[in-house]
């Protein structure tokens, strides 16, 4: 498994239906408000061979309500 995470700024009045519908979708297993340059962050697993700027692209992106996203990908969990 890949862990990663997604940071995603919202468009103004939109962060709790932007966490909603990414909840809806099931495809995160944390989700959480923050403060900052971001409004959201989301932490996601997928397979070794599914390739993350695909998937983000495709799954998380086209959500209503985002206007910019800052993938992190992990290295090592301690």
């Amino acid at each position: 498994m890949q862990t990663f995470f997604v940071q995603i700024k919202c468009k103004l009045g939109q962060t709790y239906a932007v966490a909603s519908a990414l909840a809806d979708r099931e495809i995160a297993s944390e989700i959480y408000s923050i403060a900052g340059d971001f409004d959201i962050i989301a932490k996601f697993h997928v397979d070794r061979d599914v390739d993350i700027g695909h998937f983000v692209a495709e799954k998380v992106q086209p959500i209503p309500g985002i206007a910019d996203t800052r993938t992190l990908i992990t290295f090592k969990a301690f």
